[in-house]
């Protein structure tokens, strides 16, 4: 039986109901007025944790004419479903709305300019889960969150103080943004390889990943990020410690036929470093060579 949320305050729209959205929105209506903006119609939701099986009847929209003002509105569509998720702000927005950015990428605030940046929030999350059927998602364990410093940041951490998912705020958002974009950008060879994460106990591969890697450092740092030459060789330990077979985000889009997140995983690295006047060869050759692959 569906759990009834015990309205703490703040009506939440969350747009998206992949594993992400799907997650974020069931937990956030356990306490919490939700609404789901999703492409088709959704009965529940049900999300499998390691601990417990929690349940949510959400709102759930399918139109944006059909949406109407909120508190915060929560952004989970990949980062190539922008156009379609900024269609429902017009109707979520309201003279306090604010908006939290959950995507990939280090350029959160710069993907709806329809809303002032002072009430868009980027958010930096690691939730390991996969949506196995519409409204049904396996969380492989409890999740973290990172945002800024601020007021809005605390009032979107303070969102989840009854959930697992750890959220906090950080003095250092770009280097945790930076850091995370690293770990990504090197997901690229198993997308191009065809291979899970054991590719990486492959020397060569391993050799790639972390001129991928270096190069992602060079440019963060440019950016104010403050990252170590550890990361490099880091990067491809935590890749090889992974589950042998666990698949990257950009890998599962590529092998199903779906658009992927080339651009906010590694063409940001070529377009930023191209601003500071460094040269990125091993990212822009990898993601030519996928999107021709793709084609």
């Amino acid at each position: 039986m569906a759990t009834e949320p015990q309205d703490t305050g703040g009506r939440i729209a969350v747009i998206g109901a992949g594993a992400i959205g799907g997650t974020l929105a069931a937990w956030l209506a356990q306490t919490h007025a939700v609404t789901v903006c999703a492409r088709t119609p959704l009965v529940d939701l049900e999300v499998e944790t390691p601990e417990r099986t929690i349940r949510a009847t959400p709102a759930i929209l399918t139109d944006p004419a059909q949406a109407t003002p909120v508190d915060w509105v929560l952004a989970t569509t990949k980062t190539y479903d922008c156009a379609a998720a900024a269609a429902w702000l017009p109707g979520l927005m309201g003279p306090d709305m604010r908006l939290a950015v959950i995507q990939n990428g280090v350029e959160q605030r710069e993907r709806f300019p329809m809303v002032p940046p002072e009430r868009t929030v980027p958010v930096i999350i690691d939730l390991p889960a996969e949506r196995t059927a519409p409204g049904r998602i396996v969380q492989r364990r409890d999740g973290t969150i990172l945002v800024p410093e601020g007021e809005a940041c605390e009032a979107f951490v303070a969102l989840f103080a009854r959930t697992v998912i750890d959220a906090k705020t950080t003095p250092d958002f770009a280097t945790a943004a930076w850091r995370k974009l690293a770990i990504n950008c090197s997901g690229i060879v198993s997308a191009i390889t065809r291979r899970a994460a054991e590719v990486a106990n492959d020397e060569g591969v391993a050799e790639v990943m972390r001129g991928l890697v270096r190069e992602c450092v060079a440019v963060g740092r440019a950016e104010g990020a403050t990252l170590p030459d550890r990361l490099v060789d880091q990067v491809v330990e935590w890749t090889r410690k992974a589950h042998p077979d666990s698949v990257n985000s950009l890998h599962a889009d590529f092998v199903a036929g779906r658009p992927m997140e080339l651009d906010a995983r590694n063409g940001v690295i070529v377009r930023l470093g191209a601003k500071h006047g460094i040269e990125t060869p091993l990212n822009r050759a990898m993601a030519a060579l996928l999107a021709a692959s793709a084609k």
